[in-house]
């Protein structure tokens, strides 16, 4: 979906796709039809945005075939679907049945996420509409913080130096440009925006970026406001915006047998009680966990926010709650002023397939009902903002 800000200046929404499986392109085009047009038919939408993602391998494939990558935006745009950004963190196998840690590598100490990220900007400069400002592709936060030392620190910095050439590359063979940004995330060398200050001073910010998490961001218990600030004065530009939102326990002492029930094997959720927010290491096992089983069995003092993406339109069961205060205050901090703070945003709720049972999708027309309710919600929210729908454009000219 297409949203304008009263800049003039065109805010894509969508929905990534990291929440199905396929890692092929039979599967990407399968899943299209399963879930991503029930989702533009239920909303009514003329055209969806998708933030697609794409596995290393068939990156790498559609990377080394101009005419695979014609066919998959004609297959796109005959289904009403376009895609601006594409989700560049996981690399492989993120459905599996067991990802925790793995999510993580290879980081960016290694030549293969460097050949990952360049291999899907490459893909994305050819998917883009041809009225689309630019692009961009989310990835991790340099890696997981152990083991980081100098040495793996300018080793990732050196590849950032590469990759900000190769996106330069891009764009003077396609003239398109096409931006990455590193999401902060708990756990993670970068897990705050000041970090992602320090981590990122001196890098081309005409291509180089964050990636905003907000369910991130809310775990990391900042403020939407003083967070933006600080990369606005530190010159990174939000490249791009991850809607979503982290289960919040008040009292976790006294809400544990319902956070018990968030309990699953799939993916880390790391936990962080609001003591974090003043220490220098905001994973200081004071104040922190890397999963909620941890977090249960250690007890840090409460209130606690858990890296667990939920639903953005239905909220926990009490005692448990969400951290929609933070995403609205930090749409708010984005897009109440007088230019658009971001021009990409997805929600980003991967998790259905983890959900507790009682709120779990049972079909496929169910998750499609359900991601169409979380579009509806961020939509409304935006608008609530003062953003207007925006028709597609239809002549062909870039903005």
């Amino acid at each position: 979906m297409r949203l304008r800000h009263a800049d003039g200046s065109t805010v894509h929404l969508g929905y990534c796709t990291n929440v199905h499986p396929a890692e092929d392109a039979a599967g990407i085009l399968a899943q299209l039809d399963t879930h991503a047009v029930p989702v533009r038919e239920a909303l009514a939408a003329d055209r969806l945005g998708l933030g697609l993602w794409l596995a290393a391998p068939a990156a790498a494939e559609l990377a080394a075939d101009p005419a695979a990558r014609r066919r998959l935006r004609a297959e796109l745009t005959v289904r009403g679907l376009e895609v601006v950004t594409l989700n560049g963190f996981p690399y492989g196998a993120f459905q599996a049945p067991v990802v925790k840690g793995a999510v993580y590598r290879p980081d960016w100490t290694t030549d293969a996420r460097l050949d990952y990220t360049l291999d899907l900007a490459r893909v994305l400069a050819d998917l883009l509409p041809d009225d689309a400002a630019r692009g961009s592709v989310s990835t991790l936060p340099l890696a997981w913080r152990h083991p980081w030392d100098a040495d793996r620190a300018d080793a990732a910095r050196r590849r950032l130096d590469r990759l900000a050439a190769g996106l330069a590359a891009v764009e003077r063979d396609t003239g398109r440009p096409v931006r990455v940004g590193f999401e902060p995330e708990p756990g993670c060398v970068v897990e705050r925006t000041g970090q992602a200050v320090a981590a990122l001073a001196g890098v081309d910010t005409e291509r180089l970026g964050v990636c905003l998490d907000l369910a991130h961001l809310a775990c990391a218990w900042e403020e939407p406001a003083e967070a933006l600030d600080r990369l606005r004065v530190a010159g990174l530009p939000v490249v791009k915006v991850q809607v979503s939102a982290a289960l919040a326990a008040a009292d976790p002492v006294g809400s544990a047998a319902a956070l018990e029930r968030w309990v699953e094997p799939r993916f880390l959720h790391q936990t962080r009680a609001a003591g974090c927010a003043g220490a220098v290491d905001p994973a200081d096992p004071a104040y922190a966990a890397d999963d909620l089983d941890a977090a249960l069995a250690a007890r840090p003092p409460g209130p606690w926010r858990v890296h667990y993406h939920v639903p953005l339109h239905a909220p926990p069961e009490e005692p448990l709650t969400s951290t929609l205060p933070v995403l609205r205050a930090a749409l708010a901090a984005l897009f109440s002023g007088p230019t658009a703070g971001c021009d990409h945003l997805d929600v980003e709720t991967y998790t259905w397939g983890v959900l507790p049972m009682a709120r779990r999708p049972r079909t496929d027309a169910e998750l499609a009902g359900g991601i169409a309710a979380e579009l509806a919600f961020a939509r409304d929210e935006l608008v609530a903002l003062g953003l207007a729908a925006a028709a597609p454009a239809g002549t062909g000219v870039r903005r």
